[in-house]
């Protein structure tokens, strides 16, 4: 009897087609990790720039003083003044105080965000931090409540910018 050729796969070509199908997964799933991390952390920073818009709203309303704020809160019924309670009105939501990557402390406190309390009431044009005067690109307002980005923390400067990258230094400066 003749043999004729079999339309389908043999076991060897499927077990080949599937290494490759594991192997292209081992590598695309960290990457899509990653990827994931870094949209995250992309969506924070855009949070700490539309709560540095809301900030300059607030300054515009208050002659140019920042407001005097808690740290933090330890749970949404405290009732002492915070950054989402205090900023909420200017800056549309309270999603914006929300990091994608916080898995606990939005839903606890009502934000991913402390305020540097060093800078209460201060005038914006008069700020100091650790010896860093006249540079708003240097002094930090508002940052994570925790390290949960592959780049570490994000900070809101008091220029409005926001950066994955802490621009300060603290210690003795030399002369």
């Amino acid at each position: 009897m003749k043999r004729t050729p079999s339309n389908g796969f043999t076991l060897t070509e499927l077990l080949v087609v599937i290494v490759i199908i594991a192997t292209l997964g081992g590598i695309a799933y960290p990457v899509s990790l990653s990827m994931i991390a870094k949209s995250r952390e992309a969506t924070c920073l855009g949070n700490l720039r539309q709560i540095g818009a809301g900030l300059q709203a607030y300054l515009s309303d208050n002659n140019q003083r920042l407001p005097i704020l808690a740290l933090g809160r330890d749970s949404k019924s405290s009732a002492e003044p915070v950054l989402e309670t205090v900023l909420l009105p200017y800056c549309g939501g309270e999603d914006v105080f929300r990091c994608p990557a916080d898995k606990e402390q939005f839903a606890k406190t009502g934000s991913s965000y402390n305020w540097n309390i060093t800078q209460d009431g201060l005038h914006i044009a008069k700020l100091s931090f650790y010896g860093i005067e006249d540079r708003p690109d240097l002094i930090p307002l508002v940052s994570d409540k925790e390290s949960w980005h592959p780049s570490g923390t994000n900070f809101l400067y008091a220029d409005s910018s926001s950066s994955n990258k802490a621009r300060f230094a603290t210690g003795n400066k030399k002369d």
